[in-house]
């Protein structure tokens, strides 16, 4: 018996792995990051931490959920791209139909309790999310570059999953948010698009950075989406939502990054383009930091 004990765990563990994997912790992350930013610029009163973690749960259930129905929609060209041959439908590790069962369990699981414990508008957020994601911006890549930009929409709502949840409602202030994190994709996921062009080719997804030889496509709209979220990301001083300090860090935070995306244009490298898509995860991070912490109502 021990012995069959011990053949068995190692497989067990790495279904476990699998099953982790299938959620795509990184994106996740974020999904669950921008969530409570805009729970908390939402509230209007004292924050309510008990609909705070149902809306975070909730949110990264369906994030966690859309995750693993995109390994299940995508594990043919998963199979011909090196930086995914080795997920876990690639590998063989989990089934198509364990990845689909899973995904959709989490996001029904995710959906429910939205709209249990935070208000209707949050789930049909989370619905619409999912659904935009995997309908629209997950079978458009093998046709056009400008799936990129649609799934830049579903991208950037779990921030307003948060307000809704915290408000009931999205006011201007909330779309401010969409906004900024709408615009903020562009620099980060287009890098990955240029590390990643030769890997995207192979598999037929049509990225703007494939055939691109030359960069300027590429890099163009990574520098013009920069600069345009710097005014934007200016704007909840300007409605009232952030203090006037916040108007200034953001300035400098800003125009760090576009410094960065102009450096890292001119040279196309590889390595520099990995650079940029660390930075634009941190100066997301730092932004919204500065956003909580200066909340002026």
């Amino acid at each position: 018996m021990s012995a069959s004990r011990v053949s068995v765990a190692p497989a067990i563990l790495t279904r476990q792995a699998a099953y982790w994997a299938l959620t795509k912790p990184d994106v996740t992350f974020l999904v669950v990051l921008t969530t409570v930013a805009g729970f908390y610029l939402g509230s209007s009163a004292p924050v309510d931490l008990a609909r705070l973690g149902a809306t975070v749960l909730g949110t990264a259930l369906m994030g966690a959920g859309t995750a693993a129905l995109n390994h299940y929609l995508e594990r043919d060209s998963d199979c011909r791209m090196r930086r995914t041959s080795a997920r876990p439908l690639p590998l063989g590790t989990l089934s198509p139909g364990e990845a689909l069962a899973f995904g959709l369990s989490l996001n029904l699981a995710g959906a429910l309790l939205l709209a249990l414990e935070a208000n209707l508008l949050a789930s049909l957020l989370g619905i619409f999310t999912a659904v935009a994601y995997l309908g629209l911006y997950t079978p458009l890549k093998r046709y056009t570059h400008h799936a990129t930009t649609l799934g830049s929409f579903p991208g950037a709502v779990p921030a307003l999953i948060g307000w809704a949840a915290a408000r009931g409602s999205i006011s201007v202030d909330g779309w401010i948010l969409f906004g900024i994190l709408f615009l903020w994709q562009f620099p980060h996921f287009l890098s990955i698009a240029w590390i990643y062009r030769k890997d995207y080719e192979r598999a037929g997804l049509r990225m703007i950075s494939v055939g691109d030889t030359t960069g300027s496509a590429t890099f163009g709209q990574i520098v013009w989406t920069a600069a345009l979220l710097v005014p934007v990301s200016l704007l909840p001083a300007v409605t009232g939502l952030a203090s006037l300090h916040y108007f200034f860090e953001a300035l400098v935070l800003g125009m760090m990054l576009v410094s960065m995306c102009l450096w890292v244009a001119r040279s196309k490298s590889n390595v520099h383009a990995k650079w940029l898509m660390h930075a634009t995860a941190v100066y997301l991070t730092v932004l919204l930091a500065l956003l909580m912490l200066n909340k002026a109502r």
